[in-house]
């Protein structure tokens, strides 16, 4: 009898390490054929597999052979080191599974909401024109769908795409553009990770815990209002967009985002500066994030509601390793929220990561900001940083300037360009105290660095901002 029990045991034990032995090895949606990894890194793979599986790795550009076990909770993840840019490389997993046609170079991640979004299939005519030299075996998509989940979820569905002219019509526009500029001047494969959702405020990028801990977010959270095209609470767009790639290594991040919480611009750089920190530590990264600045837009329902929003993005510098694209003079149309200039919105964000991020030189990449002002008898003189070869004006009278004295009053100023300062006056106004330059929802000032940036819009009080509804 006992022997009986012995021989049923040991059979059993038997077919279960068959089992674990023929298990097979699944992935991530986001590690497929095309990818493309980061380069010189030590990239994760990771999966699902039987039980204590034995898990062997091989790649094409090394002789290294990597082993490790899947856990208890049938999962496995290894660490493996990448190469130079280079490729096209295959990745063997257990023999059964391979990767083919795998890139090794930059990989951005292109998050925020429509203006990110906007592409071919949005009948952008950038896009749309490009389509027939958008054939390039050295940039490569990935695009996350649109999903929501009240908690963090470990995968997504998508795969990876060679860019072709029919991928490239359906990948954001503004994100092509940027990869296309990288790609060219480093010579070197880039993969382009699509996740973002038309409409959706920054509160639904960020950990709903990150959130619902800080009074003043909750509170202005619960002012974005319910609509049948995005997901509104906090949280939903990050479990089930951003959380299945974080173990995906990346060079960083592109963001344009904001319009939505045009209406609660003082809390935006305590949100976005939480987001940022909470993309950064799922990563265990502290990546490069760069941002566009909304452009001005007339067709807000409260005065001044674009301006302190692209204020309080404007102090989001302040947070490590950002940077900021403006595109104030990118508006052909103020009663379109959706700018179709999105080419030079690209070039100016690639700017960016071509200097800070890959240490390029001779690039034009920052607009000129405020500094500080003196009061000079009956003029103000402002000072920039970023001016350094001086500014100029593509008309005679500079635009969307107005100076104000003790009374708050703010009228038309003139203004006179001294080297990389600029001297602001009105004749009415004999003790002037205040500035704002490009200070409401439709301006478009027509003041530049010589190299051809905008000046960057900027007030020098601190008074309250009149938000009142726009009067019909």
């Amino acid at each position: 009898m006992k022997k009986t029990i012995f021989a049923i045991i040991l059979s059993l034990a038997l077919v279960a390490n068959s089992l674990l032995i023929s298990a097979a090895v699944r992935l991530p949606a986001i590690l497929g054929s095309h990818m493309v990894l980061q380069q010189q890194s030590e990239v994760k793979l990771w999966g699902w597999c039987g039980p204590a599986e034995k898990i062997v790795i091989k790649t094409s550009w090394d002789t290294i052979t990597y082993r490790t076990t899947g856990g208890s909770g049938a999962r496995w993840l290894q660490k493996i080191k990448t190469p130079v840019a280079g490729g096209p490389y295959t990745i063997t997993i257990n023999e059964s599974t391979i990767l083919e046609d795998v890139m090794v170079g930059e990989t951005w991640v292109c998050s925020g909401q429509s203006n990110m979004e906007w592409s071919g299939d949005q009948g952008l005519k950038q896009s749309l024109d490009e389509m027939p030299n958008a054939t390039n075996q050295k940039i490569r998509f990935f695009y996350v769908p649109k999903s929501t989940s009240e908690y963090p979820q470990d995968d997504c569905q998508g795969s990876w795409k060679v860019c072709s002219p029919e991928e490239m019509k359906h990948f954001s526009a503004v994100g092509y553009f940027f990869g296309k500029k990288i790609q060219q001047e480093l010579n070197i494969p880039v993969g382009l990770i699509n996740s973002n959702w038309g409409g959706t405020a920054a509160e639904v990028w960020t950990p709903k815990a990150e959130v619902e801990s800080d009074p003043e977010l909750s509170m202005a959270a619960n002012k974005i209002g319910a609509l049948d095209w995005w997901p509104n609470l906090p949280g939903l767009a990050f479990n089930a967009m951003i959380n299945p790639i974080t173990n995906f290594e990346i060079a960083g991040v592109v963001w344009y985002q904001g319009e939505s919480n045009a209406g609660t611009a003082s809390t935006y750089k305590s949100l976005m500066s939480k987001m940022i920190i909470s993309w950064r530590q799922a990563w265990q990264k502290e990546f490069p994030f760069y941002f566009v600045q909304i452009a001005p837009f007339a067709g807000y329902g409260n005065e001044n509601v674009c301006p302190l929003l692209r204020e309080s993005q404007t102090s989001c510098l302040s947070i490590p390793k950002t940077g900021m694209a403006v595109i104030s003079d990118l508006v052909d149309d103020l009663k379109n929220i959706h700018p179709a200039n999105k080419i030079d919105v690209a070039a100016r964000l690639a700017n960016i990561a071509l200097v800070q991020t890959y240490g390029k030189s001779g690039l034009n990449y920052k607009s000129p900001m405020y500094n500080g002002m003196n009061t000079e008898k009956e003029k103000i003189r402002i000072s920039f940083d970023n001016a350094q070869n001086g500014l100029i004006s593509k008309d005679k009278v500079i635009t969307e300037l107005f100076i104000a004295g003790e009374d708050r009053q703010f009228q038309p100023a003139m203004a006179k360009i001294e080297g990389g300062t600029l001297v602001v006056w009105n004749k009415t106004i004999k003790a002037p105290v205040a500035v704002r330059f490009g200070f409401s929802n439709s301006a478009i000032p027509n003041l530049f660095s010589k190299e051809g940036l905008p000046v960057n819009l900027f007030r020098t009080d601190n008074w309250k901002v009149d938000t009142a509804p726009v009067k019909k």
